[in-house]
């Protein structure tokens, strides 16, 4: 391929769209509503499509992994948040070390499971 590539942008699920819109603006994601349907999330750069779809086998498997420059710190952000007490079914599981790196895990409202990780 000579074409560069510029982003790569995965699609996610909802099991309940609104509260999901929320939780990632209080994640610290920058939102642009594209339809009533599916919105963009940002990181400055990084980013996912949030669609008003829910499919359990779907959603239930989904994880996507971000990198981050320092796991540890970026999980204390995260527990700073208390986003386990505003949204139903969010877990935030601690920093575990690897051989490649550090990450920590937060679920999302419908069970979206992230992996927040720094690579050594």
């Amino acid at each position: 391929m000579e074409q560069k590539t510029k982003s790569i942008r995965p699609f996610i699920g909802a099991k309940d769209y609104e509260l999901s819109r929320s939780f990632y603006k209080d994640l610290g994601f920058e939102e642009v509503i594209l339809s009533d349907d599916m919105c963009l999330f940002t990181t400055g750069g990084p980013g996912f499509y949030l669609q008003r779809a829910y499919v359990k086998d779907w959603v239930d498997n989904t994880m996507i992994f971000m990198e981050v420059t320092d796991a540890e710190l970026y999980y204390k952000e995260l527990l700073a948040l208390n986003l386990p007490a505003k949204y139903p079914g969010v877990r935030l599981v601690p920093v575990k070390t690897y051989d490649w790196g550090r990450e920590c895990f937060l679920h999302d409202p419908s069970g979206i499971l992230w992996h927040f990780g720094a690579f050594k």
